[in-house]
């Protein structure tokens, strides 16, 4: 891998070869560019610039930081002519590579009114414009050395759009306005959902990791060996109507069911309900991103924490699964469902009823808390620099969550996608999957 991240020499004659590769290199590209301001379309110039939170970053600030990642690990290293029109830039949107300089405090970012909108955008366009002329003047040789590092750009840009998504999600909420973000969404009616039934697996010494055919993250390897205990998994997401008979149970206020951390965050921030619900004239309503509405008591419950999920699959009389049982479930499962590409940014119900032993949900409308920490696979080793800090450095106090969520671009999941977040975290697309072991 070093030699990925090595400066090169320079740009030779383009050959037939290099002319196929450059057109999909710069088709995938532009795709993935260009859906991060389609995203954005709705919005004004004042919902680019508002943090609500820590967690949560300025729309602008997502559009500059992807576009710096570009011109950071490809422009600067293979460009040899390249210079920044704005060296400060560096330092205001560098996110946490350390080894890639200072960086401005995460939670000012806020107050970051300039550059506007506008130089943000047109930002934006000299990094396509100097990307594009790369590749297209590259040989097959030098995209071959080029291409690893576009393509984890193009996964960093997905990421940052679910973020995208998801921040802005938490920004409108704020106002007590609940402006609509996606105003073309019709809600579901409140109907049935498939039949919950859990589908048994016998235990199984299986090959957990990615198998490095095609794009995956250093976090998805090494591929190994794991023993997973006969276990059954739920066939579908748990819903908000099943989510509210535990509220109504008291869920909220029996210490029973919580781990310890755990009650003392719900104590400490007074939570009673999912992120984004609020009770009015005792009916629960929902905060979504097409507007102010009622609980759907048949779409998968969200935006709660793993203190949560854990608590509810206590009450249940279940468990979380852990990462592995996932991941063994889910192999043979298609990667279909609800993500971002349907641009509908809500969980959808789970409506098929083809057979008990079919899996529901388990790719796109929320991400699955399992109850496994996020850790290195045996023999996992960060590549050298500062993209060696992509995921390697996250590893402590985090859980792991599987299967992606509405704000996820179907391209970029995969059944070894680990995503992680701290227990507490709640503004993300975060549901539950039920598990049980053997009677």
């Amino acid at each position: 891998m070093d030699e990925v991240f090595a400066r090169r020499g320079e740009v030779r004659p383009t050959t037939a070869t290099s002319g196929s590769r450059s057109r999909r290199l710069i088709e995938q590209f532009r795709q993935v560019r260009d859906f991060s301001t389609h995203v954005c379309r709705s919005l004004e110039p004042e919902d680019y610039v508002v943090q609500s939170m820590v967690d949560v970053s300025p729309t602008k600030w997502h559009l500059a930081h992807t576009s710096w990642f570009f011109e950071t690990f490809v422009l600067k290293v293979w460009m040899q002519r390249y210079r920044s029109e704005v060296p400060q830039y560096a330092y205001l949107f560098n996110s946490y590579y350390n080894a890639a300089g200072d960086m401005h405090r995460r939670d000012l970012r806020g107050l970051i009114s300039r550059p506007t909108v506008v130089e943000t955008y047109r930002f934006r366009e000299s990094i396509d414009r100097c990307v594009i002329q790369l590749i297209e003047d590259a040989n097959d040789a030098l995209l071959k050395e080029i291409e690893p590092v576009l393509t984890l750009g193009v996964h960093h840009e997905q990421q940052h759009q679910e973020l995208l998504v998801t921040d802005i999600k938490h920004v409108f909420s704020q106002n007590p306005l609940y402006p609509v973000f996606q105003p073309n969404a019709a809600a579901p009616e409140n109907g049935k959902v498939a039949p919950q039934h859990f589908v048994e697996f016998d235990e199984a010494t299986v090959l957990i990791g990615h198998d490095r055919a095609g794009f995956s993250y250093d976090n998805e390897g090494p591929r190994h060996r794991a023993l997973v205990q006969a276990f059954s998994l739920s066939n579908r997401l748990i819903t908000n109507g099943e989510y509210l008979a535990f509220i109504e149970a008291g869920g909220y206020t029996r210490p029973e069911f919580w781990l310890s951390l755990g009650w003392t965050t719900v104590n400490e921030q007074r939570w009673q309900a999912p992120l984004y619900w609020v009770q009015r004239d005792g009916a629960w309503w929902n905060f979504t991103l097409s507007g102010f509405r009622p609980v759907n008591e048949s779409e998968p419950v969200t935006h709660v924490s793993y203190f949560e999920a854990d608590a509810y699959a206590n009450w249940d009389g279940a468990r979380l699964p852990t990462e592995f049982e996932w991941e063994h479930a889910a192999s043979g499962v298609p990667i279909e469902g609800n993500f971002v590409d349907a641009q509908r940014f809500h969980p959808a119900p789970a409506v098929s009823t083809n057979g008990a032993n079919v899996l529901l949900q388990m790719f796109g409308d929320v991400w699955e808390w399992t109850r496994s920490a996020y850790l290195p696979y045996p023999g996992y080793r960060a590549v050298p620099g500062a993209l060696g800090e992509y995921n390697g450095k996250f590893m402590c106090n985090q859980m792991v969550l599987r299967g992606g969520s509405c704000a996820t671009s179907r391209s970029h999941i995969r059944p070894t996608y680990r995503n992680f977040f701290q227990p507490e975290k709640r503004w993300q697309f975060t549901g539950i999957r039920l598990a049980r072991d053997p009677a």
